[in-house]
């Protein structure tokens, strides 16, 4: 059972535009609305995939309950009720697969309600194989609330893995979670260093991993991702014919890493096929068997450390 927590979790939706073009009135050809949040993607991926998990998230508002119906009756959810309303995010896409994304700061949780979020999760995942925490906080939370949950179950068999960034990731690298999976922005914000080659890409995993977690899983966009932990690095890519929305595709990256086994060649070429069959769909769908190339994934025996990286991550 892979768990997941999403404290700042949205709807999603996404907008196909011929171009974007600022201050506009513009047409979409297509429109779609999903659940969304980092944790609820990684769970949304893994049910597509028949991986046993459950949604750990906050819900409040119409927001929360179209959320929950969204999900329903794919995903099982763990629902802590609050008081606020439930995020809506914004993702305007370009025919390139270029998006732009407008995300809500979220509700602000009391004390109380963080609380109550943190032990639901702890509950939920106390006999689960992965913990998945993902995502930005809500606003107001703690920047060490995932650090906490960590803290918290420590005493049990549940690895851990961490996608976020700035103060809350930097808080949780102390706690050595078993991975982290940072994009190319969050490296180079993490690691104090811009990341133009995969040289500095990998050297920046290394620093990031010896300020404590086991293993950190970077994703760079068009060119892959690099896993780096105590066997040393590697680097795969898995090329898509066209890109028709990166939205969600580190988060199906993540899911099929820990789907897995969490470590390894193995579980990285899972990764990157999850990862790079996400890209190759429309909005924030996550990828079922059929989507799936593993053929097209490639991991390199030796890194090319000059060579420069392209696109974001």
């Amino acid at each position: 059972m892979i768990v997941t927590v999403t404290p700042n979790p949205s709807l999603d939706r996404t907008v196909e535009v011929d171009a974007l073009v600022r201050g506009g009135v513009l047409r979409a050809s297509r429109a779609s609305v999903e659940a969304g949040g980092k944790g609820v993607n990684i769970s949304r991926a893994l049910a597509a995939n028949s991986v046993p998990t459950l949604a750990v998230l906050p819900s409040g508002g119409f927001e929360g309950v179209q959320l929950t119906g969204l999900l329903a009756p794919g995903v099982e959810v763990v629902l802590v009720q609050v008081a606020g309303a439930v995020r809506a995010n914004i993702s305007i896409v370009e025919p390139d697969g270029t998006v732009t994304k407008v995300n809500e700061p979220g509700p602000q949780l009391t004390a109380a309600e963080l609380s109550a979020l943190s032990y639901a999760t702890v509950r939920a995942a106390a006999g689960a194989d992965w913990l998945a925490a993902s995502g930005s906080l809500p606003p107001g939370a703690p920047p060490d609330f995932y650090a906490r949950l960590i803290a918290l179950l420590a005493s049990s068999s549940c690895r851990i893995a961490v996608d976020s960034s700035g103060e809350p990731l930097l808080r949780a690298l102390r706690l050595r979670p078993d991975v982290v999976k940072p994009n190319r922005e969050e490296l180079a914000e993490a690691a104090g260093r811009s990341i133009i080659t995969l040289g500095d890409a990998v050297d920046a995993a290394e620093r990031l991993q010896e300020k404590g977690p086991r293993s950190v899983l970077a994703s760079l966009g068009a060119d892959g991702a690099i896993l780096v932990d105590a066997s040393g690095a590697l680097h795969g890519e898995a090329p898509v014919a066209t890109t028709l929305s990166a939205v969600g595709a580190g988060d199906s990256l993540l899911a099929g890493f820990l789907a897995g086994g969490g470590c390894g060649r193995e579980a990285l070429a899972t990764g990157l096929a999850w990862g790079a069959a996400a890209a190759s769909l429309p909005g924030s769908r996550m990828p079922g068997p059929s989507d799936l190339r593993h053929s097209s994934v490639v991991i390199h025996s030796q890194i090319d450390r000059h060579r420069r990286l392209k696109g974001d991550s």
